[in-house]
């Protein structure tokens, strides 16, 4: 095969991939919907393979599933999903700060502070936008984290990202003084003090959704 040609049919799939991964976190494609090959395709004006392609790439991400002889579904995100995400996330995430901490950059630290800037102090916080810095930060903690194994189980599972499939489960003006808190005890080189933190932030919110009926 042409080398050329196959860079671009590579980086046409990952175009599609992420255009509908987007589109899925958007819930412009719901929990339980089917993808028509037909329809996507002309949507995006490509031929089948990268379409395929794209589809098994939000497949290893959990985003969607292959049900055999019907096709891909947009992956149904119900209560347990959530609960087991959470539960993971608050153990990689409890590594992550623990070895970030201490060596983490001052430019790394500010980064991590902005994100959340805009909402100090603010009576009416827009949630997407708070959504969107929440799952930076916590992107931001596992991809600064040194540990290999780590962050490959990350890639695998994207744990991370299965936690925002259902939105914000805490509001807010909950979170934000415990993201706060986090960035603090990292600014304090307080290693244990971060991991502590959050996990406990994970948990809180896995506890709630194991109390919801």
């Amino acid at each position: 095969m042409d080398l050329k040609m196959q860079i671009v049919r590579e980086d046409l799939s990952s175009e599609v991939y992420r255009r509908l991964k987007e589109m899925i976190l958007a819930n412009e494609l719901k929990p339980g919907e089917k993808l028509i090959q037909e329809q996507i395709a002309s949507l995006f004006g490509v031929s089948r393979m990268p379409l395929h392609q794209a589809f098994q790439m939000l497949e290893n991400e959990m985003l969607v599933e292959k049900i055999p002889r019907r096709g891909f579904f947009v992956t149904v995100v119900d209560k347990q999903r959530l609960i087991d995400a959470f539960e993971v996330r608050e153990a990689l995430e409890g590594v992550a700060a623990r070895q970030v901490t201490p060596e983490i950059s001052t430019e790394d630290l500010a980064t991590l502070r902005s994100l959340f800037e805009p909402f100090i102090g603010q009576e009416v916080i827009d949630v997407k936008a708070y959504s969107r810095a929440d799952q930076q930060f916590h992107d931001s903690i596992l991809k600064l984290c040194r540990n290999q194994i780590l962050r490959k189980l990350e890639v695998i599972s994207n744990t991370t990202l299965q936690t925002y499939r259902g939105g914000l489960i805490r509001q807010p003006r909950e979170t934000l003084p415990e993201h706060l808190a986090i960035i603090e005890a990292m600014e304090n080189r307080d290693a244990k003090m971060a991991e502590r933190l959050i996990k406990k932030h994970s948990r809180k919110t896995c506890n709630l959704l194991k109390e919801i009926n």
